[in-house]
């Protein structure tokens, strides 16, 4: 699965420069399925040499007309007769210069089937639906905890509960940027970068409460040991019981599987742990527990002296409803731009909790592909399009060796009216590979951490 969809997208990206170029007539000295020495290899007519490779992690085009960088991609490794009559020297030679517009076309073509890639996949997801709950489609406050723990194990009061966040109330933005979901919530927290005038982390939430809109200011603080923004809320969603052991506390105060909870003592109960904290609070009088039994309401009577079972609560299953949404693909697209800007943008902030070491390198992708994979093909699908977004994006950064920097290179020959020193591409390239070969490396020591830990 991890090859099929993770090497699959850098495949979909060389297959849009390799299709493009071609379209183009420009001139193509191989095709690779893999990286690293062939284990098969065809020459067609007109000299391209179409292989598949040991590594089967995408693939790469050579385009000699644009830049030779099959070494830096993984095609320069020696192999046993490495070509036909028509030697790669020979090909390479006397080949007219493409126009500027010509290669800005086909450098820019392999974002571009990445995010038709995207795309396609989006509108699967469309038809066939994604997999949600109710907890995670919501922005509405389901539970604030008086406290939360930091890194060091100590515990300060929830910044929710001290700016004044009530249960129930629903979460339209963040610093002015609106969110639909309680994934995009939480990102869209992650990576704000405001700070206030006393040097406290700040972002200013706008919430529906009562029906009336309501700005609310907040100061964040790094929890986790991955040491991320939160203010201490959960979300709301109604719990289900999944079934009732025999002997147990829910079976006591007359709970059976199916039931829905949904207030206690006449308030909402939006979230297991608001009943959780209330039975450890030992109240001195019953409490009426209102539940939904084959849609007729109910009332059940949690005794006083409930004291000894409140953990029992825990013992039964609960679950959440869950079910499928049909988002249409361009929303599912504009969603993770919207997440992948935000989060490249804090990258850039002084002031943002974001680092490289926050940074996903191969290892941490791998991770994301194989708990995706025992999650359902949804999932799969829903990660393979992010990564096909994120590869687009990065591919086009001004960077050497990435389709950017060669356009960029590109470019700044165009103004300059001539080609730029051959030395000084492949010294760049060069570095550039070496400095991104040691940031995988890098992130690849904090993806360990982070899997370790979760």
């Amino acid at each position: 699965m991890i090859l099929l969809f993770g090497g699959g997208s850098i495949f979909v990206h060389e297959l849009g420069h390799f299709i493009v170029a071609r379209r183009y007539g420009l001139k193509v000295d191989s095709f690779s399925i893999g990286f690293g020495p062939a284990l098969w290899r065809r020459y067609s007519k007109d000299g391209i040499e179409y292989r598949l490779s040991v590594l089967p992690f995408g693939g790469y085009v050579t385009l000699p007309q644009l830049a030779n960088i099959a070494a830096l991609e993984g095609g320069g490794i020696p192999v046993s007769n490495p070509s036909p009559p028509d030697t790669v020297a020979e090909r390479t030679t006397n080949v007219p210069e493409p126009s500027y517009s010509t290669k800005m076309v086909v450098f820019v073509a392999g974002a571009f089937f990445n995010v038709l890639f995207a795309l396609l996949l989006a509108i699967v997801l469309w038809i066939i639906g994604q997999q949600t709950s109710e907890n995670l489609s919501t922005t509405r406050i389901g539970y604030i905890p008086d406290t939360i723990q930091l890194p060091s194990g100590k515990n300060v009061t929830s910044p929710a509960r001290e700016a004044g966040f009530q249960v129930g109330d629903t979460i339209l933005s963040l610093d002015g940027r609106q969110v639909s979901n309680w994934a995009e919530l939480l990102n869209t927290l992650i990576t704000s970068s405001n700070v206030a005038t006393d040097g406290r982390r700040e972002v200013v939430f706008s919430v529906l409460r009562d029906g009336k809109p309501k700005d609310i200011t907040v100061h964040p603080i790094l929890v986790t040991k991955n040491c991320i923004r939160r203010i201490g809320i959960l979300a709301a969603y109604t719990p289900i019981v999944a079934s009732v052991p025999e002997k147990s506390f829910t079976k006591k105060i007359g709970l059976q599987a199916g039931d829905k909870l949904i207030k206690l003592d006449g308030k909402p109960l939006l979230n297991l742990f608001s009943l959780y904290d209330t039975l450890q609070a030992k109240p001195a009088k019953p409490l009426i527990l209102t539940i939904v039994r084959s849609d007729r309401m109910l009332d059940l009577t949690v005794p006083a002296d409930h004291q000894h079972d409140a953990n029992s609560i825990f013992g039964t299953d609960f679950r959440i409803k869950t079910g499928l949404i049909h988002e249409n693909p361009f929303s599912q697209l504009g969603s993770q731009l919207r997440m992948t800007w935000r989060f490249a943008a804090s990258l850039l902030k002084p002031k943002s909790d974001i680092g490289i070491d926050k940074l996903t390198g191969p290892i941490g992708i791998g991770h994301a592909f194989w708990k995706a994979s025992k999650s359902g093909i949804r999932y799969v699908f829903w990660i393979t399009t992010l990564v096909n977004i994120n590869l687009a994006i990065f591919n086009l950064l001004p960077l050497p060796i990435l389709d950017g920097g060669q356009m960029l290179f590109a470019t700044i020959s165009k103004l300059r009216g001539k080609t730029l020193p051959p030395n000084l591409i492949a010294t760049a390239n060069s570095v550039t590979l070496i400095l991104l070969l040691s940031l995988i490396i890098y992130v690849g020591f904090f993806d360990i951490q982070h899997i370790r830990h979760k």
